[in-house]
């Protein structure tokens, strides 16, 4: 009997990971923390990690401003938001993380105590979360991905950086006309098209750029007046 219910439990943890593989496969593939990484050791890897996956509502926090920087995350499903606070209560809009992406990378490779960000979800979404030890430090095992994880992740953090230049160049605009168009010129350069779907709204949008909402809708009415661009919500099309 007891032998009977230990191999049910072992057939069930063997179930559930075939169940996550299948699941989520495709997206670690394409994740840039697991790439030129052979799909059949990512069962293995995720185990020497110790990766879990959490699940959170929309407008559920992930990370919230002071938490300890001990995690690196991987969105699997849903997306999300990185912002900042001031003393003020204006929020500045930092990224946006969608499937696939990895985040807070940069604040747990640094070791630093808490986070200086918040994180919350635009939409019900899955989470893996990785202890970043694990990643920076090869366990006992001598796992051969880990040279290759460690290659990933430092190319990933140099990517990030660019992407932070990216955004002091936009904000450092004089104007939220000039704001606005660099931003617009540098997704539309990012996606490969002059027709796409931005992942902000209005508000979002004004938050990212710095600007106050108000000022943001005159200058888009502005812009398709003078047949600069066309939009319709968080669609935009350069002319």
């Amino acid at each position: 009997m007891y032998f009977s219910i230990i191999k049910k439990i072992i057939m069930l943890k063997f179930q559930q990971k075939v169940i996550f593989l299948k699941n989520y496969l495709e997206i670690l593939k394409e994740c840039d923390l697991f790439k030129n990484i052979d799909e059949k050791h990512i069962d293995k890897m995720l185990t020497c990690l110790g990766a879990k996956i959490i699940s959170f509502d929309k407008k559920y926090t992930i990370f919230s401003e002071g938490s300890p920087a001990k995690y690196i995350g991987i969105m699997l499903s849903g997306s999300a938001q990185i912002f900042q606070v001031d003393y003020n209560g204006n929020r500045n809009i930092l990224s946006s993380i969608e499937t696939g992406e990895v985040f807070a990378e940069a604040f747990a490779c640094a070791e630093i105590d808490s986070l200086p960000v918040t994180i919350i979800a635009n939409e019900p979404s899955e989470v893996m979360l990785i202890d970043s030890s694990r990643v920076l430090y090869t366990c006992s095992n001598n796992c051969d991905f880990h040279r290759q994880l460690i290659f990933n992740l430092m190319k990933n953090l140099a990517t990030k950086s660019l992407q932070f230049h990216q955004k002091i160049e936009i904000t450092s605009k004089r104007t939220t006309r000039e704001k606005l168009l660099t931003y617009l010129s540098l997704y539309s350069k990012k996606v490969g098209k002059k027709s796409f779907t931005i992942p902000f709204d209005r508000q979002e949008l004004a938050d990212y750029l710095e600007v106050e909402r108000s000022g943001l809708s005159m200058e888009i009415s502005k812009l398709k007046k003078d047949g600069i661009i066309n939009s319709h919500k968080n669609h935009f099309e350069l002319l």
